[in-house]
């Protein structure tokens, strides 16, 4: 069983940067479809990035241009760069590693405020 740890988020300004980072032990992530969701305060949790086993990518409409989702399969980690981060993006982002099985790190909280 895979766990996944999520790390860098923090307060930023609107449009800044910030770079999350979700490490895996306890498996390999090269077998996962790896995701980023998140989740705002009385909203439901949303899908925000995906990259499968074979490097596709998705994305959610709101994100497209200024997120990207990439994994080092050597390094067993997967990161969600982000930029021109909008007040919006305030959420706990989930990193998540799928199979027929779905497992989650405890998120992190990316807060975008001035």
């Amino acid at each position: 069983q895979v766990q996944l740890v999520e790390s860098g988020g923090g307060l930023v300004q609107p449009g800044g940067s910030l770079r999350l980072s979700c490490a895996a032990s306890g498996g390999i992530i090269n077998i996962y479809n790896m995701a980023w969701y998140r989740q705002a305060t009385g909203k439901q949790r949303e899908l925000v990035a995906q990259i499968t086993t074979g490097g596709s990518t998705i994305y959610i409409d709101s994100v497209k241009g200024r997120f990207t989702i990439s994994r080092d399969n050597a390094k067993n980690t997967v990161y969600l760069q982000m930029s021109s981060l909008k007040p919006e993006d305030t959420a706990v982002y989930y990193c998540n590693a799928a199979d027929w099985r779905s497992f989650w790190g405890k998120g992190t909280l990316v807060t975008v405020s001035s």
